[in-house]
């Protein structure tokens, strides 16, 4: 449910930034890092947004993948160290054992 309150509020606001620019077809002068040039303020501003989504997609799923990958690596040494601690215990118990005399 969450996921999908989420991308409807991404969805409007995509539809918003579309119609807005479908309705100023001005040229703008639009001066990046390395260069500058004259785009219609739609495609600019559905441009801006569409790259602006996938960086921000783009630093979530790294920051993600980053921590399942901790996950994954704690999960095998917590079965690391329980399968330690099953043999210890069953090392003390066979240790512990009384013998049996005939």
């Amino acid at each position: 449910m969450k996921y999908l309150l989420i991308f409807l509020v991404v969805l409007a606001i995509f539809v918003i930034s579309v119609t807005l620019g479908a309705h100023n077809d001005q040229v703008v002068k639009f001066n990046y890092l390395l260069a500058q040039g004259e785009f219609r303020v739609s495609t600019l501003l559905a441009s801006l947004f569409a790259a602006g989504f996938l960086l921000g997609w783009a630093i979530c799923g790294l920051f993600w993948l980053r921590v399942r990958v901790s996950l994954a690596h704690t999960q095998r040494k917590l079965k690391r160290l329980q399968q330690q601690l099953g043999q210890t215990e069953a090392s003390v118990t066979a240790s512990q054992a009384p013998a049996v005399k005939e």
